[in-house]
């Protein structure tokens, strides 16, 4: 009997590796001679580095880097392993949210600065293949920061660098790309990007992102003038238009810079994921396949985790369990999507923190009872 099991991490208690231990550990109990396929997964958003790297045994390269408020702070990127010159990073590494001070979060001053730095330390390494996750993200300067770490110099009227930040974009009167990374053109960047998002507008960058990483209705409008001021100097300039593409809006309009000036392209998180950890070839003769993240509810189902492993094992005719530390509301929405069952690890009434120390075991536990019940099917 082969297993596959392929779930997302439960986030603040187990990565996906340590999810796909705990599974295999409860599954051996009632199936100790069956071959168990262990693949760590992610969506794109945090855990796709450790996910991808756990999964090809690859590894995770620290290193410091300026963070979104210029900052020296610790970021990493992951390798991919099997002789892969795939480098895999998460834009929130070096550019994330997480590393501001509630109190101090400005979209016009934040930077995306490390993230080109990142992207420059793989190309260093030896990188011919980028994967990018946008998610997480504090910036709104359309990947400026970004590109100014690459190389290319964003000038204003006086023919000086701008300060490469949000509000820095309403300056730039020319873009010069002659320093930007030539090993850049012969790099393969695939970005996980779950949002259509256009750069500005309504529906823009500014206007849906801005307020969760501290803009004021002032900085929104501001912040959106300066992206359609960046979008049409890129039209202007390069002939390339990046105001009506749906994605440009991505991550503060990361979109935008990498559909501009690299061979970027964009796809779901979890398409690409599931690409480069190569999910399909593991489905041949595979009798159940178990995926999970830490709640399945009625998201579940745009995009997720469990959903892009179903979709796969359903190519192939495989019945799908998933298992989650909680069931949210609506969760059967699943059942129409490819997931015959699920189950929640949690036993009981229990605090969050219990939740989190006996992950393992309650996830052991729960596979091991999804096993027996399975041993009765094929009784």
């Amino acid at each position: 009997m082969k297993i596959v099991i392929a779930p997302d991490s439960f986030k603040e208690s187990l990565t996906a590796k340590e999810v796909c231990i705990a599974i295999e550990t409860g599954f051996k109990r009632v199936f100790p001679e069956a071959t168990y396929c262990l693949i760590p997964v992610a969506d794109g958003g945090e855990g796709t580095v450790q996910s991808l790297v756990d999964a090809t045994q690859g590894e995770i390269l620290n290193l410091q880097v300026t963070g979104p408020i210029s900052e020296s702070i610790d970021a990493f990127y992951g390798r991919l392993g099997d002789g892969s010159h795939t480098a895999v990073i998460e834009m929130a590494a070096a550019s994330g949210l997480h590393h501001i001070p509630e109190h101090l979060r400005d979209p016009k001053l934040t930077s995306s600065y490390g993230t080109g730095e990142l992207i420059k330390a793989a190309l260093d390494h030896g990188a011919t293949k980028v994967i990018i996750g946008l998610g997480g993200s504090a910036t709104n300067d359309g990947g400026i920061g970004m590109l100014s770490a690459l190389g290319v110099s964003f000038l204003d009227k006086d023919n000086q660098n701008i300060v490469a930040n949000g509000a820095g974009l309403q300056h730039i009167k020319s873009i010069n790309i002659d320093g930007l990374d030539a090993r850049l053109s012969n790099c393969e960047i695939l970005v996980a990007c779950d949002v259509d998002n256009p750069l500005c507008g309504n529906h823009g960058a500014s206007h849906v992102f801005g307020p969760q990483k501290g803009a004021t209705p002032e900085d929104i409008q501001l912040l959106d003038d300066a992206l359609k001021h960046y979008g049409d100097c890129i039209k202007q300039q390069f002939n390339i238009d990046v105001l009506n593409q749906a994605g440009a809006g991505a991550a503060g309009g990361m979109g935008a810079a990498l559909m501009a000036f690299t061979n970027a392209t964009l796809k779901p998180g979890i398409d690409l994921v599931l690409e480069a950890v190569q999910l399909n070839h593991y489905m041949d003769k595979t009798d159940l396949v178990i995926t999970g993240e830490g709640r399945i509810d009625s998201q579940t189902i745009y995009g997720k985790t469990p959903m892009g492993v179903a979709k796969i094992a359903k190519q192939f005719d495989i019945p799908v369990i998933g298992i989650a530390g909680s069931l949210g509301k609506d969760h059967q929405a699943v059942y129409g999507c490819g997931i015959d069952a699920v189950f929640a690890a949690v036993p009981g009434a229990i605090t969050l923190q219990q939740a989190f120390a006996e992950a393992h075991d309650n996830v052991a536990n729960v596979a091991e009872n999804i096993a027996k019940i399975f041993a009765l099917k094929r009784a």
